[in-house]
């Protein structure tokens, strides 16, 4: 059933930008549709963390929408059009799924992994494309995805640690060395060092198979639920946060631990 909406959509987008069309769509270009990529891929992963569904279905509208516009604008420009986006997915889902497709056989995630990053060498080998194996992760991606998908790279061919234990002794390593900077160091010097720590902790919840930005943002949630307490509390005493003292505001956030 999902074809035939599908069709329409794409001739919805096509109505949008012809002449007679929607004059904001029209003005559009790949660049100023950047950021509306972006935030429609946050808003996305909000509605995932809320679980809610219904809005999750209206979010993955738009950000299906997002596809079809750049779609449209290239098919304008000559350069290539929604079937070929499609026939391009296809092609690449059955050549790095052999384990599904082909003669290939894949015990584990991990088994796949391999698979998809051997298959995916191979096809750049096979385009002239003697590219270092990071120049695939996107360096606009948020800093802490960026670090995530980097380090698991590198681990693929080895250069890696081999236990949690070494990565924790390596945080300390840098723990050390941010605690020199505070004391005598320039403002880059802690800038550098902060960033050297956080980079291990991205390494260390690879290592114990947590996603370091899916635990921020729940601590992120957690930390306005909390502070929100705060603030419904101290409302019905009729103050706001800033009149009240630390003392009282840590009281209220055991509270809220419950």
């Amino acid at each position: 059933m999902s074809g035939p909406k599908f069709e329409q959509l794409i001739g919805l987008m096509a109505r949008l930008r012809a002449p007679g069309g929607c004059p904001w769509d029209r003005e559009q270009t790949f660049d100023t549709i950047k950021p509306y990529t972006l935030e429609e891929t946050y808003e996305v992963l909000d509605a995932i963390d809320r679980r809610d569904w219904p809005d999750l279905a209206e979010e993955l509208g738009d950000y299906i929408l997002q596809a079809v516009f750049y779609a449209q604008m290239a098919a304008e420009q000559g350069l290539f059009t929604i079937d070929d986006v499609l026939e391009t997915i296809n092609g690449k889902l059955r050549r790095r799924h052999p384990h599904v497709f082909g003669e290939e056989s894949a015990a584990s995630a991990s088994d796949v992994k391999r698979i998809w990053s051997e298959v995916k060498a191979t096809e750049k080998a096979g385009q002239g494309k003697a590219e270092s194996m990071l120049a695939g992760v996107p360096r606009i991606l948020p800093a802490l995805v960026e670090a995530q998908q980097i380090t698991s790279r590198a681990a693929q061919v080895g250069f890696d640690w081999e236990k949690p234990e070494q990565v924790l002794n390596k945080l300390q390593e840098e723990l050390s060395e941010f605690a020199e900077a505070r004391h005598g160091g320039s403002q880059a010097d802690l800038e550098n060092e902060l960033g050297d720590m956080l980079f291990v902790l991205v390494n260390l919840a690879r290592f114990v198979k947590v996603d370091p930005e899916q635990a921020l943002r729940a601590t992120n949630a957690k930390f306005r639920q909390r502070f929100g307490y705060i603030e419904s509390k101290l409302a019905e005493r009729g103050r706001k946060p800033a009149d009240a003292t630390i003392d009282e505001m840590e009281a209220l956030w055991q509270e809220a631990k419950g």
